[in-house]
């Protein structure tokens, strides 16, 4: 859950005073402002490339779209952040504010679930190419998208519940709204807790644990000496390790420091009031670690989809020079023609695209669903 200041608000009839937290206010107006600045454009151009360009058509792409369409709407809602951040306080309506939080969770809580989804179905392709080939297909993968939606909405509704904006007075003696920070004790030690920790297990240390474990499965799996030695395999070996960075450095940091400071305002862990606010300080910086990955996901894109990066290649092209290199990005992803596939071997395998079933064979070898990563 977004921080919360160490000042406690006391009723809706009495108000505290405003907590001086601008340098770190200034800090988050920095941040925010280059993430939304780069943002914004790299995740609405790889939005436009899946649904335009590549038409969606394959199991990684439909993850890797719902990545974007995640990272464009926490972007999209940066503005009303920025001006908090530049005023100190909160100008606009409560239900703008719980909105606010609400998004900012679900674009962390869903990246953790839809980047472990990529690395399972490497996990799958590699590993266990003939057991689990039935779960990579594009509609059990649309399947699974809109569940993790549905799981990160569920979570929303609490998440916009306990984010109501609270009141303090500043030293002009105006009275002004907090927002981001305005969470009491008495909620840390009833309901927020607990919601806290088991967001805190489904949508971090579950995805976490998924993804190291089919990553180390399958960097192990190509390390054989039987493993196919080709561009398809660093390719994948680039898609994870891009993946485990953007879990190490976005992710693990602010929720590890969000479970202590919990436990720290629910009385679980005992610790003075100066350490507390250490551990807030902390966290406060860690947050923006964790806003970070909008701008380091397109970086996935445009390194590990082929058919991504022909694209975009086309985009800077003359005008028939584009189209050309958009068909041939779209070849790399072409709707499965099983009727007319007979053909084995590496050309045959690419020219199906990410549609095509899996071969028979060993581990990373002849699988058409490889060929755009």
């Amino acid at each position: 859950m977004p921080v919360n200041s160490s000042a406690n608000p006391l009723t809706d009839d009495s108000v505290f005073k405003c907590p001086n937290h601008q340098l770190i206010h200034r800090l988050h107006l920095v941040v925010y402002s280059l993430v939304l600045a780069a943002g914004l454009p790299l995740n609405a151009l790889a939005l436009w490339v899946f649904l335009r360009a590549l038409r969606v058509h394959s199991v990684v792409s439909v993850y890797m779209c719902n990545l974007a369409a995640s990272d464009l709407l926490f972007t999209l809602s940066l503005p009303l952040r920025l001006s908090y951040y530049a005023r100190h306080y909160w100008p606009f309506s409560d239900l703008l504010c719980q909105l606010a939080s609400a998004v900012f969770q679900m674009n962390m809580y869903g990246s953790c679930i839809f980047l472990t989804l990529i690395n399972v179905d490497r996990y799958a392709a590699i590993v266990h190419p003939l057991r689990l080939r039935h779960l990579r297909r594009p509609r059990v993968a649309r399947l699974l998208c809109l569940g993790v939606w549905a799981l990160i909405l569920v979570f929303a509704g609490p998440t916009v519940l306990v984010h109501k904006p609270s009141n303090c007075t500043r030293d002009d003696g105006h009275r002004v709204h907090l927002c981001f920070e305005s969470f009491s004790d008495e909620l840390w030690k009833g309901r927020l807790l607990p919601l806290l920790l088991l967001a805190e297990a489904l949508g971090f240390l579950l995805p976490l644990a998924a993804v190291v474990y089919s990553s180390g499965r399958v960097f192990w799996t190509l390390a054989r000496p039987d493993a196919t030695r080709s561009h398809r395999r660093r390719k994948t070996v680039r898609l994870l390790l891009a993946n485990l960075v953007i879990f190490l450095l976005c992710f693990v940091p602010y929720n590890a420091t969000l479970a202590v400071y919990g436990l720290l305002r629910g009385n679980v862990l005992l610790a003075s009031s100066t350490a507390r606010n250490q551990v807030r300080q902390v966290l406060m910086v860690m947050v923006l670690l964790a806003g970070a990955n909008c701008v380091l996901d397109p970086l996935v894109y445009y390194f590990s989809a082929e058919g991504f990066r022909n694209t975009l290649r086309g985009l800077s092209t003359p005008l028939r020079a584009r189209t050309l290199a958009t068909n041939g990005s779209r070849g790399v992803l072409p709707e499965p023609h099983a009727e007319t596939t007979h053909a084995t071997g590496t050309g045959s395998a690419a020219s199906q695209g990410l549609l095509g079933p899996s071969k028979l064979g060993s581990p990373f070898s002849q699988r058409p669903e490889d060929s755009s990563l």
